[in-house]
């Protein structure tokens, strides 16, 4: 058996669309599992703030050069316990990774992702960085100002 060769892509501006598009698809599904699977139950409102939090997250990363949560969407979404949905021990994680566009709660997950990359979503959170359910109170929450309470979620900016 012959070995594969390997051959190195044209450095052409086609090739680097093709990666940018490509890396933005990942994107996309990476912050609309992220968002089905912390806010499906919050309805289009709630995964429009959970959205707003991760990019929140990464304009906070932008600003100041880097941070500890992750300087991008995907990092920021997958930096482990930041978003439980992602937690391997989390009943969403199997269901998470297993969802579909025929799933119309991940479909418009989907279309919420592309619209945050896009730059093309309002910011109903006020410019929160964390939130957490209405139902507990982490230890990061206490003594902090909600920036904003949508459905069962409670937001704050905290940086």
């Amino acid at each position: 058996m012959k070995k594969p060769k390997l051959i190195a892509l044209d450095s052409g501006d086609e090739s680097k669309e093709k990666a940018h598009e490509f890396y933005r698809d990942v994107e996309a599904d990476i912050l609309a599992r992220t968002l089905w699977g912390e806010a499906r139950g919050e309805g289009s409102a709630g995964m429009q703030a959970v959205a707003c939090v991760i990019l929140n997250r990464v304009a906070e990363a932008e600003k100041r050069g880097r941070y500890w949560w992750g300087n991008n969407i995907i990092q920021v979404c997958q930096k482990p316990y930041q978003f439980s949905c992602w937690n391997r021990s989390d009943p969403n994680y199997k269901k998470l990774q297993s969802v579909g566009e025929s799933d119309l709660y991940f479909a418009t997950a989907l279309r919420m992702a592309r619209r945050a990359i896009t730059g093309t979503l309002g910011d109903p959170t006020q410019g929160a960085t964390h939130y957490h359910a209405a139902d507990i109170t982490p230890y990061w929450a206490r003594g902090e100002k909600p920036s904003a309470v949508i459905g069962q979620h409670i937001f704050y900016r905290i940086v």
